[in-house]
């Protein structure tokens, strides 16, 4: 018997409109995201530059409006002037972050062209790790800067004219973190931010920068260290970063896919704590987030301590299934829920690195199952957030009681006319009536498709061996009467109920 669930979405009750930057990404030099992931030459699809095209297009598909680059841990051990200049000229460098050996053949510069081409704006990284202020003011003038000055001008002579004018900067990642190279404490990373901000807006006034929060909600330092980098930073800074990942890794797939509920409280508590900064700084300015890194990372702690200085080794390369597709379901209709607070989010990472596109060096290509949830929201969840009234029968898991079998949010994009519902029904085990109050929209109301995700094995997953084990498929059961939608949510699904209103 299917059990049942209900929503109220009424046009004139919003939360926020849909900060496009939310469906980012990102690409660290790390394992082959870079070489082997979008960066091969010699590939049978690479062009002239040694980009892979089949990867460009898969990306291109996925709409990513924004990419962090170059890391991560990466950045902090990272001294951008060997990524410029010629390639010959290039050194090999010991890369302590990862253990690896980089061989900078990608840097600032080709990043900046794949963005081009893959359709994307750059969310460049600064070193406040081993570097600081001046190393930060010198890669924002030769990224920024037209021209007339040694950086500018330097870039110049690495034959790219006209300045790249990356408009968002991060300072620093994960500085808390004692894997991190150069951590610091609250103190030591907000003054250093702050004064490393100053810089960077008197080179350009037009970028925004994002603040490195606690490396994740169960470092002993959170909340505590937010609250003393924004005293040292608020004006400054725009963004506040957040990094979450979720496993599966115990089995238990109710608990893993009620784990959402802790990223909806964890974007609370950083807003909160946010607030009470603005609130003891008087200040007009509200201070939004920046969740730089989410995903499903069951591979997290693993490490190759015994096979240092490769180049490029395969790392993290999680093989995703159909529970860890749901779950990223769930991850991003939490963060539309927050559209208010969260504007901007990087699914962390875009390829072959804990990743929707897996490829192999020289060969095929192929799409995870984490892929499609990201596909549909990046491409229909654009718009507005409206504020629903949701109702459905609930469950206690390890971690976490009152859990709705219904996660949902509806965005409706007024210049298309378009309202459209993602839904997981958490259940297990039964399918799920659902029932939706559209009358606010008017009674002429049309199904334009109702995409439907969901697989008879939860641990089922797209495989270079079978690529198309899990796929989205279009016929979902949904009906509309008069301003009323009925649907059926499979077991354990992923929906997308795409609607026509009548405008005006």
């Amino acid at each position: 018997m299917a059990i049942r669930s209900s929503m109220l979405i009424d046009k004139n009750f919003t939360v926020a409109a849909v900060d496009p930057r939310v469906y980012g990404s990102f690409i660290e030099h790390l394992g082959r995201a870079v070489y082997g992931g979008i960066y091969e030459p010699g590939h049978p699809t690479a062009d002239a530059n040694g980009f892979r095209q089949d990867a460009l297009e898969a990306i291109r598909a996925l709409n990513v409006p924004i990419i962090r680059y170059p890391g991560g841990n990466f950045v902090s051990g990272y001294n951008w002037e060997d990524g410029v200049g010629p390639k010959s000229e290039r050194k090999r460098l010991l890369e302590l972050a990862w253990w690896t050996t980089e061989t900078n053949e990608v840097g600032t510069n080709e990043f900046a062209d794949w963005a081009k081409l893959a359709g994307t704006e750059v969310m460049m990284a600064v070193n406040l790790g081993t570097r600081g202020i001046d190393a930060a003011r010198n890669l924002i003038e030769y990224c920024n800067h037209p021209s007339g000055t040694y950086w500018s001008d330097l870039r110049v002579s690495h034959g790219y004219r006209d300045p790249h004018n990356f408009k968002t900067w991060c300072l620093g990642n994960e500085m808390d973190g004692p894997w991190q190279i150069g951590a610091k404490t609250a103190y030591e990373y907000g003054r250093l931010a702050n004064e490393t901000a100053k810089v960077m807006r008197w080179v350009d006034p037009s970028i925004e920068l994002v603040a490195c929060g606690s490396s994740s909600r169960s470092m002993s330092t959170f909340a505590e260290w937010e609250a003393t980098v924004l005293d040292l930073c608020y004006e400054q800074v725009d963004f506040l970063s957040l990094h979450a990942y979720y496993n599966n890794n115990n089995n238990n797939t109710a608990n893993f896919l009620a784990s959402s509920l802790d990223l909806d409280a964890f974007i609370s508590s950083v807003a909160s704590i946010a607030d009470y900064i603005q609130a003891k700084k008087r200040s007009k300015k509200k201070i939004m987030l920046s969740l730089d890194e989410w995903n499903v990372w069951n591979s997290i702690g693993s490490s190759r301590a015994d096979e240092r200085w490769q180049i490029a080794p395969p790392e993290f390369e999680d093989v995703y299934t159909h529970a860890d597709a749901l779950a990223v379901g769930c991850y991003i209709i939490t963060i539309l829920k927050n559209a208010d607070r969260v504007k901007m989010a990087c699914l962390a990472q875009l390829i072959n690195t804990i990743a929707p596109i897996m490829t192999d060096t020289g060969g095929d290509l192929w799409i995870q199952t984490t892929y499609y949830p990201f596909m549909h929201a990046s491409n229909f969840g654009r718009g507005t957030v409206l504020l629903s009234n949701d109702q459905s029968d609930k469950y206690d898991s390890k971690d976490f009681t009152d859990v709705p079998y219904l996660e949902s949010v509806s965005v409706y994009d007024e210049e298309s006319g378009q309202l459209t519902i993602f839904a997981v029904n958490r259940h297990l085990e039964e399918s799920m009536e659902l029932n939706v109050d559209v009358r606010s929209f008017g009674n002429e109301l049309r199904l334009i498709e109702h995409i439907v995700m969901e697989s008879d094995d939860l641990m089922a997953a797209n495989t270079k061996a079978d690529p198309n084990r899990v796929l989205p498929r279009t016929g979902g059961q949904t009906t509309t009467d008069q301003g009323k939608v009925s649907a059926v949510l499979g077991r354990a699904s992923w929906n997308v109920i795409r609607l026509q209103t009548k405008r005006g």
